[in-house]
């Protein structure tokens, strides 16, 4: 079960660098980019879901339906924090913000087990995943970056209610199975941005098509084997195997984009991969 999570370090870390490969060209829009992947990622997973179908009587339950919700709120407010935040700022300087998503899933998900036996309360995971998330923010963290304006603050509530969404989304995704649970969520996303976003669909053409589509894929990819992951593993364990993914990512934008590595990123990434070995081998 656990090499799971790490094909979706492994999808992740593939969609960091499709995405900056997509955005660096600035042929597309933010707001446009992010209605089209879920647009893109809704196609792909509608012939799926005549054989991966699955929604239980309990979805439909008064509580499950307000968490659904709660869940789509969610996901549509991080997603305009961001689109807010980086409309004005530079993804780099952001960057120390955006990166305290695992951790923030790691506290809210140890806060929510107090109330639901649906999270890890073992120290022997969760002291790891911590640390991991915490060198994983001094990786990002440059002291010439960090500017407290509203643009960076936007990031981190992003960030947050990134990671109140992952806490949300295990308490019903029981009653799903992990391709429909994310069908229905890309969905009302989607329609939500659609709505208020406005996006000229029609003007992506050509290989920024192919592009979107293929990014659209990764997601859906990468979203149900995490969601596989919340299932079998759990929120914590599952979220420690995915801090890979910026792991992967050092080593491909060294590979492949040609980037140099800091000292920072070097020593994050060694003490991530201890973690999870440690987490695995016990």
């Amino acid at each position: 079960m656990i090499y799971f999570p790490v094909l979706g370090a492994l999808a992740l870390a593939s969609l960091t660098v499709m995405e900056r490969f997509v955005l660096a060209k600035k042929k597309i829009t933010p707001r446009t980019f992010q209605t089209a992947t879920f647009f893109a990622a809704v196609l792909l997973m509608i012939p799926l879901m005549f054989f991966f179908y699955r929604l239980d009587a309990q979805a439909f339950e008064l509580l499950n339906i307000i968490i659904f919700i709660g869940v789509i709120i969610a996901s549509f407010f991080a997603n305009a924090c961001l689109f807010y935040a980086i409309r004005s700022e530079k993804i780099s300087n952001l960057e120390p913000a955006l990166i305290m998503e695992p951790l923030f899933i790691v506290v809210l998900a140890i806060v929510f087990s107090f109330f639901s036996g649906l999270y890890d309360r073992n120290l022997y995971v969760i002291i790891p995943a911590v640390i991991a998330g915490l060198a994983l923010i001094f990786s990002h963290v440059k002291k010439s970056q960090i500017v407290f304006n509203k643009y960076f603050l936007f990031a981190i509530l992003g960030s947050f209610l990134f990671g109140l969404e992952v806490v949300l989304t295990r308490l019903i995704l029981g009653f799903y199975s992990p391709l429909s649970f994310y069908f229905f969520r890309c969905s009302f996303v989607f329609i939500l941005s659609f709505l208020i976003f406005h996006p000229r669909l029609d003007k992506i053409k050509g290989k920024l098509r192919w592009q979107i589509f293929l990014i659209g894929g990764l997601w859906v990819l990468y979203r149900v084997i995490v969601y596989y992951g919340y299932l079998t593993l759990g929120v914590i364990s599952t979220t420690l195997v995915i801090m890979l993914g910026p792991v992967f990512v050092y080593l491909f934008a060294r590979i492949f984009l040609k980037e140099k590595l800091n000292w920072k990123n070097i020593v994050a990434s060694i003490v991530i991969v201890a973690c999870v070995v440690y987490v695995l081998l016990g």
